[in-house]
């Protein structure tokens, strides 16, 4: 990517599951020579909340705000003190907040919110968020196709739920500039053409809200 205007010094994106966040994230990284945040995949609880066993979705929901919380804390640390190259992550930290509001009871997102309210406090704001949007329908498809065991107990009601949770948040974000990527027909994750046609437009300026839909293999901006 050609350095045609100043990049972002902290890129975020963003989406439900298998939308190819960590696929774009690890290509801008490269493409940026940035270091890349990924989100950690070991939490405990998961594997059995997506089983729906009972009592796992708020010891899931408190390990993902810790992790997510002690690794956005420290790219605060490093940008107050010299904060030189690029950081590209492949989420943003918000969204632990919208799967609270899924998943929790209202008991328990109470007091989830008391500690989500402290922890806010130290998580930087990307100069740029990329959320990649798809239909439920496309988003089975392709959890399908990757075959993961415990993401096949996902219900195509909970799905529609992390969609619709999804489009209503970014509807009203303001926090960054932000690109609305459809990616219900762009298939960057396996059509490089899809992949370059995104990597190009990215290389051009994004102010406020701009939206990227590809219209007969062309793109479109804003």
């Amino acid at each position: 990517m050609a350095n045609l205007f100043e990049q972002p010094k902290f890129i975020a994106v963003e989406g439900p599951i298998r939308v190819g966040k960590s696929t774009l994230a690890g290509v801008l990284a490269e493409k940026l020579h940035a270091r890349r945040v990924s989100e950690r995949e070991d939490n405990p609880f998961l594997e059995r909340f997506y089983r729906g066993l009972p009592g796992m979705a708020f010891p899931a929901q408190m390990w993902f705000l810790e992790a997510r919380h002690e690794q956005m804390s420290q790219l605060r640390e490093e940008r107050n003190a010299a904060w030189q190259s690029p950081v590209v992550g492949d989420y943003l930290f918000e969204k632990d907040k919208l799967f609270a509001y899924i998943n929790l009871s209202d008991a328990e997102l109470d007091l989830y919110n008391r500690y989500y309210q402290i922890l806010r406090a130290d998580v930087p704001a990307p100069d740029l968020v990329i959320y990649l949007h798809a239909s439920a329908d496309v988003l089975k498809q392709r959890l399908k196709r990757k075959g993961v065991a415990q993401e096949r107990a996902l219900s195509d009601d909970y799905l529609q739920q992390v969609v619709e949770a999804y489009e209503h948040f970014f509807f009203h974000y303001t926090a960054s500039d932000l690109l609305v990527v459809d990616t219900s027909e762009l298939d960057f994750v396996h059509r490089n053409c899809d992949l370059q046609l995104l990597l190009k437009r990215l290389n051009e300026p994004i102010k406020g809200t701009q939206y990227f839909l590809p219209l007969g293999g062309e793109e479109a901006g804003s």
